[in-house]
């Protein structure tokens, strides 16, 4: 069981669900994510908490991911979307062995400079270029495969993974990618030119941002954190990682109920007689 041990909150509401999870399964150790995984072998990790959570459970494990049961004790939860008053229902279900794991896109970031790599990180939901101060219209040059594609000019440029389509890029006008598809979404903030739209691509392809003129507060963020300030010199690499994030699934709660509870998406609005 991991939890994110900086917050207090959480941290006590995993104290009191770890006897209800005992009933079900074998618990190791309930764990911060920001520690070291115990050595014993594990089936799977349930992490406490919202997406937050996950994405940093999915970085601690790196490229030796296990399969991870999300527990919501955030707000939406796209990721951790199971509701722990579920937990009795499911987990005798999970426990008979009653469930799949989905293996989800990631990604390597690579900032290069002069033919070497000067940053790289790992990543889940995506790579973004953001303009900063002094907030101005920035041009960024998307390459695919070599070739180029277009320059934006924009507030920023953020290359997705579909688990990350529901996250910034989505609030940017990207659409919503199913989880397991193999695909990157790319989608300008605020373009100068209207026809620039999100365009979605397959992720064997190798992505490549470059920033001609980048601005005194212009910055990389993966996952949310800064990498680095892009130079006029480097090119920003995204490719696929060999890792893949693993999510298990249990019948019933699958990936369209979540959008469908996350996002309200009740249908008809009620009428009014």
């Amino acid at each position: 069981m991991l939890v994110d041990e900086s917050r207090p909150h959480l941290n006590e509401q995993a104290v009191k669900l770890r006897p209800l999870v005992e009933q079900h399964v074998d618990v190791v150790a309930l764990e911060d994510i920001g520690g070291d995984l115990p050595t014993e072998e594990i089936d799977f990790a349930i992490v406490l908490g919202g997406d937050g959570s996950m994405l940093r459970a999915a970085h601690r494990l790196g490229y030796q991911q296990l399969p991870i049961l999300g527990v919501n004790l955030g707000h939406l939860g796209f990721l951790a979307d199971l509701q722990p008053e579920l937990l009795p229902l499911l987990l005798p279900q999970v426990a008979a062995g009653e469930y799949r794991v989905i293996s989800h896109l990631m990604f390597e970031c690579e900032v290069i400079s002069k033919g070497k790599t000067v940053h790289q990180a790992l990543g889940l939901n995506e790579v973004s270029v953001l303009a900063g101060a002094p907030f101005k219209i920035l041009e960024v040059q998307l390459y695919v495969d070599s070739e180029l594609v277009t320059t934006y000019s924009c507030d920023g440029l953020i290359v997705s993974t579909p688990v990350g389509s529901t996250a910034h890029s989505l609030s940017a006008g990207g659409p919503i990618l199913r989880k397991d598809l193999q695909a990157f979404v790319i989608s300008p903030i605020s373009p100068h030119t209207l026809t620039n739209r999100p365009v979605v691509d397959s992720a064997e392809r190798v992505f490549e941002l470059v920033v001609p003129q980048p601005h005194e507060g212009t910055s990389l963020v993966v996952d949310g954190k800064v990498l680095c300030q892009p130079t006029a010199n480097d090119r920003i690499r995204i490719t696929r990682s060999k890792a893949q994030f693993q999510l298990v699934e249990i019948a019933g709660y699958g990936y369209y109920r979540t959008l469908r509870e996350k996002l309200g998406w009740g249908g008809r609005l009620p009428r009014d007689d």
